[in-house]
């Protein structure tokens, strides 16, 4: 438990990445981001295994050129959503959901087990698109700081009310973490080890009781305080947005690389 809080922690409010002096972090977050959501349309609108791996390529040479060490950058992408859809997509290898020419087969339990092509083709399709465009998403948030990926949200148009409220949860999840923490760490120090599951259970509804109360109250505090010191829902920067040249070629040459994967993607069918 007290890792998975330690991730959730360090996932949320570190920017240490964004401080960087990388290629990514000196680009114009709203060229930058322009850029990410282009590569990121390509992943998704193309058919071919192959053309989405070199969109993932792009963006490991991304993230080793915007200082984020690769092995760090391949656990945060690759622990939660690519292995989730890889454990989705299993049955379609098989030839039960996937008939067609088979690939290989072998015998679990007395029971024969046939991988189709098509099912294996369709699998690697599906784990390689949804990779890459975690990979992408994950570099725009690792090489942007939250403000900043705030105030592009404004000027793109998304409503006030959905940035307000990403704001709020992105902010206070830190807090409510570090409270949780907190509530387990103070148990132990008291308790010690619970034996009897009706004791743990009375344990753990008391605190989801507590600091269910505890974080509604707070917050209730925390937004009358910024309400009184002016807080309108804009998110504010003290750095202001100027694309220079740089910034418009990097987004010419993505551009470039979308239309080019797409034209001979559409070449490939």
């Amino acid at each position: 438990m007290m890792s998975a809080l330690s991730f959730i922690k360090d996932a949320t409010l570190y920017e240490e990445f964004a401080s960087q002096k990388g290629f990514l972090q000196s680009l114009d977050p709203r060229m930058k981001t322009v850029s990410i959501f282009a590569l990121l349309l390509t992943a998704v609108s193309l058919k071919s295994a192959g053309l989405i791996g070199a969109l993932y390529v792009i963006s490991l040479i991304l993230a080793a050129l915007s200082c984020i060490p690769v092995r760090q950058f391949l656990v945060r992408t690759w622990v939660f959503v690519p292995l989730f859809s890889l454990c989705i997509v299993i049955p379609t290898l098989f030839s039960q959901v996937s008939p067609g020419e088979p690939f290989c087969s072998f015998h679990v339990f007395g029971t024969a087990l046939v991988v189709t092509r098509p099912g294996l083709t369709s699998a690697t399709l599906f784990v390689v698109r949804v990779a890459t465009s975690v990979s992408l998403v994950v570099l725009l948030s690792l090489t942007t700081k939250h403000g900043e990926l705030l105030k592009v949200a404004r000027i793109f148009g998304i409503p006030q009310v959905f940035v307000l409220t990403v704001s709020m949860c992105y902010r206070y999840l830190y807090l409510y973490a570090t409270m949780v923490e907190n509530i387990f760490l103070a148990i132990r120090s008291r308790v010690g080890i619970v034996s009897h599951h009706k004791s743990g259970q009375k344990i753990v509804g008391w605190n989801i009781a507590n600091t269910w109360h505890r974080t509604t109250q707070m917050s209730e505090d925390v937004y009358k305080a910024m309400l009184s010191r002016g807080y309108t829902g804009e998110p504010r920067i003290l750095s202001g947005f100027q694309a220079t040249y740089k910034d418009w070629l990097w987004m010419v040459c993505a551009l470039i690389i979308c239309a080019g994967l797409i034209y001979y993607g559409y070449k490939l069918l």
